[in-house]
């Protein structure tokens, strides 16, 4: 994935990329916090497995849309084990939200197609 400066160029975004953004949304994780989070919220639906996650996670770095985080959770929600943890750039905000609006309107255009049939 490419550095860009307009969201809508890197749309659409894979499967697995759109959930790690969303995983960010809600705060600074760990690698592991973020595959562990994902897992739950999709009920186990998803699961990215560590070589995958660390490889897309690499790419949103590059493409600006994560940063690794210089600070540290409060020391008692920490885990000492982990070392890096990661949070949404102010662009990866945007690009997920752009990503939330293709899907929406992908959405709204499907159910009234299948309405219609």
């Amino acid at each position: 994935m490419e550095y860009s400066d307009t969201p809508a160029n890197l749309l659409p975004l894979s499967s697995a990329l759109f959930h790690i953004l969303i995983s960010l949304c809600a705060g600074e994780r760990h690698g592991y916090g973020i595959m562990l989070e994902i897992a739950e919220r999709t009920e186990k639906q998803v699961k990215l497995g560590p070589g995958s996650f660390y490889r897309i996670l690499s790419d949103a770095i590059a493409a600006g849309l994560v940063e690794e985080s210089k600070l540290r959770p409060r020391p008692d929600i920490d885990d000492a084990r982990r070392t890096r943890y990661y949070r949404l750039t102010s662009f990866g905000r945007k690009v997920a939200e752009a990503e939330t609006e293709r899907l929406s309107a992908m959405l709204t255009v499907t159910r009234r197609v299948l309405a219609s049939s």
